[in-house]
């Protein structure tokens, strides 16, 4: 199983030569992918319009999640609070989540987002960048 960031969906979504895609679909060998509601909720925010959000939700409603437990929460605002701590930063607290996510359920994280680089700084993040 893996968890395939938003990052690499968006670039997968605009990549018109195939190229994004053929590098996912290598990176997965066969594996199964699953999202969080995070990817959820970004993916469905960047719709342009209602046919693609439609056609989104769709495909997105038949999706493996990924959810979340009671102690996600302040276990991925320990994540920012320790970078912090150490004079690093995230651009955005959801990544905190997704990545406590893909920690606690021992998933290896796909990604185009150098958040989870500078998490994978105090955390045991299994974490991996396409291309």
């Amino acid at each position: 199983m893996i968890l395939v960031d938003t990052s690499i969906w968006v670039e997968v979504f605009r990549d018109r030569s195939g190229r994004v895609r053929a590098a996912l679909e290598r990176a997965l060998d066969g594996d199964d992918v699953v999202l969080t509601r995070f990817h959820q909720l970004e993916l469905l925010q960047g719709a342009l319009d209602d046919r693609e959000w439609s056609l989104l939700q769709e495909h997105l409603a038949s999706q493996d999640y990924l959810e979340c437990r009671p102690d996600t929460w302040p276990e991925a605002a320990r994540i920012y609070f320790d970078l912090r701590r150490i004079g690093k930063t995230v651009r955005s607290p959801i990544d905190c989540c997704i990545a406590q996510i893909a920690l606690e359920h021992d998933v290896l994280l796909l990604h185009r987002d150098h958040d989870f680089e500078v998490i994978a700084a105090v955390r045991r993040l299994r974490e991996k960048r396409l291309l």
